[in-house]
């Protein structure tokens, strides 16, 4: 018998219903962090649970669910987080050109946050992220003189009531050689940041020591990269933190991006991992982060931390930190389309991209508009699965975000 046709979003969805608790993540830690200098300390565990929290709330803005609303409240997880003060939230449409999230005040740790929400498909966004590249110039470019910047001026009653007299001096940004970025990535964040650069810069000159953090999620991660790279060229440091990011540009630009960030200096890793700037967090047999693929010219930048378990709930074991832009013991393992060690041509065809290309021809072709193979809900649910599981904004958070290997049932089944 034929079942009605249905989105692949609505049928990733029902394909986990049951699922087992989330156990809290603070009852994981261990008091001692391991010798083996890849794995994560504590403390980095911690914080990055947290964030992947505070990201899972940007799934209550947007078209299909009741928002976020002033002080800091949401159908979702923003009772975990007393000290937030929402500053303002944005949607600028569904498109993968569009973004939407939310900025909010954390008085308790002192932080300035802005969240981007990611997507809801692996197989659109799959397809999605089959484009062109274009160049990439860093902020301030040919077109960001002063008068362009003068859009983002904050009052000056504002900036006198709090005490602050002189705006942040734009620095000159280093040139970026030979950079291309992707260009649905780029229009988003272009979109974006007349919506949010206003608010943003305002708090920051009344909050001048508040530390300014990205958070994003799947295409987010990708919009908060670029967004942390004008927030550096207009003089503020961030922290980045990035889960399931893609692919954002070829060699020369994940050059930059290690060079701003100085992804390239292992002791800023392993001696204290908190300071590191840029974090990207990947997840085993995630496709996400593969794409777009090398053949198109785009490659990973470094600062990966990898989560090697597939199910929830990960342990602190679970992370370790990943070396340079493609690490092999990491998730560039799975890449096929990547050089080995020796330079030579991979012989061996690793699954998931393989895996990824089968099951989006299904989701096009077959009559229901479900793949005959249950492989991409599996990735699905890999995509979603960082620390808790992200991607819907519901009291607790997802239902499904604990326990049970991408949401199989006990036999099994999905």
């Amino acid at each position: 018998m034929r079942l009605p046709r249905v989105s692949i979003g609505c049928a990733l969805y029902l394909a986990g219903i049951a699922s087992h608790a989330f156990t809290p993540a603070a009852e994981q830690i261990p008091i001692l962090r391991h010798a083996d200098d890849r794995n994560v300390s504590a403390g980095l565990f911690t914080e990055l649970e947290e964030l992947a929290r505070i990201v899972d709330i940007s799934y209550c803005v947007g078209l299909t669910s009741w928002g976020i609303s002033k002080p800091f409240s949401c159908l979702s997880r923003c009772s975990d987080f007393p000290e937030f003060e929402l500053v303002t939230t944005w949607n600028t449409g569904p498109m993968l050109s569009d973004s939407c999230g939310y900025i909010v005040l954390d008085h308790g740790k002192q932080r300035v946050i802005v969240a981007f929400r990611g997507t809801y498909s692996v197989a659109n966004t799959v397809v999605d992220l089959s484009t062109v590249p274009q160049e990439y110039v860093p902020y301030p470019g040919d077109d960001d003189d002063e008068s362009s910047n003068a859009a983002y001026d904050v009052a000056e009653d504002i900036i006198a009531a709090a005490g602050v007299h002189q705006k942040r001096a734009i620095t000159k940004s280093a040139k970026c050689e030979n950079c291309t970025v992707h260009m649905g990535f780029h229009t988003a964040w272009l979109h974006t940041r007349d919506k949010i650069l206003p608010d943003l810069l305002q708090q920051l000159l009344i909050y001048p020591d508040y530390q300014l953090n990205f958070v994003g999620h799947s295409l987010g991660g990708a919009v908060a990269a670029l967004a942390a790279l004008e927030l550096k060229g207009r003089g503020w440091d961030s922290i980045v933190t990035t889960f399931g990011e893609p692919r954002v540009g070829n060699k020369g630009l994940v050059k930059f991006i290690d060079e701003r960030f100085n992804l390239t200096n292992r002791e800023d890793a392993t001696d204290d991992d908190q300071q590191m700037k840029y974090r990207r967090v990947t997840h085993i047999h995630d496709p996400v982060p593969l794409l777009p693929l090398t053949e198109w010219g785009f490659v990973m930048h470094a600062g990966e931390i990898y989560i090697s378990r597939p199910d929830l709930i990960p342990d602190i074991n679970d992370l370790k930190h990943c070396v340079g832009d493609n690490d092999k013991a990491c998730l560039a393992g799975q890449d096929s389309t990547t050089a080995d060690s020796a330079g030579a041509a991979t012989v061996r065809k690793r699954d998931l991209l393989t895996s990824v290309e089968a099951e989006v021809h299904d989701v096009i072709h077959e009559p229901w508009g479900i793949p005959s193979r249950y492989k991409l809900w599996q990735l699905f649910f890999a995509h979603r699965d960082y620390f808790w599981r992200l991607g819907l904004c519901v009291p607790g958070g997802d239902p499904l975000g604990g326990g049970g290997k991408f949401g199989e049932g006990p036999n099994g089944e999905l």
